[in-house]
């Protein structure tokens, strides 16, 4: 038999998306005909800090050793087969710190770094593949200034890794809220309403500009620019004048803000980077539409459909992009790995791979730039200059 090269480690961290079994796969297939052994942490960050360092634990909830049979298997589908978390090894509450390390570990935030550094090293791990947003990635960002020798994918619908055009997960996300606006728009002109559509986005708008720079919706409203209600109002009122079938579509994100107002949140409960749960601005943009109607519309009431499309658009197979841009960063890594480069985040710029050292990641926030991008009196994308624009128009950080 012979002897691996060496082993390499990918995860998944953060929220789910179509194309992390692609990503996954590419990655094993060419490590594995490189020589080199591959091991899938399970849970994310969550199975470098639950693993027992024993090789008689039973471990298997916390890392798997990854074969062709079985990525080819899931390539094909949504979400991830390593299944993920949102946990962030440097705040890890007394609570959920695990059993076998309670009596070392009872501050009431801890840092289990040690435990991760020490974890990787009982693996065997030569090289750590994270495939993630920004906030799992920033961690990884931590891990390489300790030593680990990592190469991060970036993942996220939203869209908001810095350093790339492109996150794994994006264009699957902007295409089923087309199509999921295209399906509902039926119902909007069957009963002449204004139809709000919450959509992911909690600092970056991207996920609501995109499809409505594509038509599927009259306006959108994002968190890079606070909006005022009774103009957005006014805009949805002609735009329901003027179309045949009497309705008008907005698109809200889930971050967007009220003028001189702040953040929507679900409840008081945060994730382990301590974000609050967003939620809810739909239904407020869609009571407040409904009860300033009357003013733009001779005094009529117009009634509204309210839809969170959610999971909805995360759920899923992936889409072609997301098909192929995995597969591409998959094997950027390796190219990276077998040349002895680490220290990178691989990137798509300007429509050509590359990539950029990884501390892009914790730089800076990638966001809407509202000047170039966005129409702030008409609430919606600005349809000008694309020449030498990149593919997905307002993507780039020039």
């Amino acid at each position: 038999m012979t002897k691996s090269k060496g082993v390499i480690g990918i995860l998944t961290g953060g929220g789910d998306v179509p194309g992390l079994n692609p990503a996954i796969r590419a990655v094993t297939i060419r490590a594995l005909r490189e020589g080199y052994q591959v091991i899938g942490i399970r849970h994310g960050w969550a199975g470098l800090i639950d693993l027992v360092r024993d090789k008689n634990a039973d471990n298997s909830q916390n890392f798997q050793t990854l074969s062709e049979d079985i990525v080819n298997r899931a390539a094909r589908t949504g979400g991830t087969f390593l299944h993920t978390s949102r946990t962030n090894p440097t705040k890890v509450t007394r609570a959920q710190v695990p059993e076998h390390l309670k009596d070392k570990y009872t501050a009431d935030t801890n840092d289990l770094t040690e435990e991760v550094l020490k974890n990787l090293e009982f693996l065997g791990v030569n090289y750590l593949i994270p495939i993630g947003g920004d906030d799992t990635l920033s961690y990884a960002v931590r891990l390489y200034q300790e030593g680990v020798k990592i190469i991060a994918i970036p993942k996220t619908m939203d869209n908001d890794v810095p350093g790339t055009d492109y996150c794994i997960g994006f264009s699957t996300c902007i295409t089923r809220t087309i199509s999921l606006t295209n399906s509902l728009r039926t119902i909007a002109g069957s009963h002449e309403r204004f139809m709000v559509l919450e959509v992911f986005g909690r600092y970056a708008g991207f996920t609501a500009l995109l499809p409505t720079m594509a038509g599927a919706a009259h306006r959108c409203v994002i968190p890079e620019y606070e909006f005022d209600i009774d103009h957005l109002t006014d805009l949805l009122s002609y735009d329901r004048r003027k179309n045949p079938s009497h309705y008008a579509i907005v698109l809200v994100s889930e971050g967007a803000m009220f003028k001189g107002g702040q953040m929507i949140f679900k409840d008081r409960t945060t994730d382990a980077y301590g974000h609050a749960k967003l939620g809810g601005i739909g239904d407020l943009v869609s009571e407040e539409l409904k009860e300033r109607s009357p003013q733009f519309n001779n005094g009529q009431t117009v009634n509204v459909i309210n839809q969170k499309l959610g999971y909805m658009v995360r759920g899923g197979e992936p889409d072609a992009l997301d098909s192929i841009v995995p597969m591409a960063f998959g094997n950027l890594a390796l190219d990276l790995l077998l040349k002895g480069i680490h220290g990178r985040l691989v990137v798509l710029k300007n429509g050509r791979y590359d990539n950029v050292p990884i501390e892009v990641i914790t730089s800076r926030k990638k966001v809407v730039d509202v000047a170039q991008f966005y129409n702030t009196e008409r609430y919606r994308p600005k349809y000008e200059s694309f020449e030498m624009k990149p593919l997905l128009i307002m993507t780039s950080e020039l």
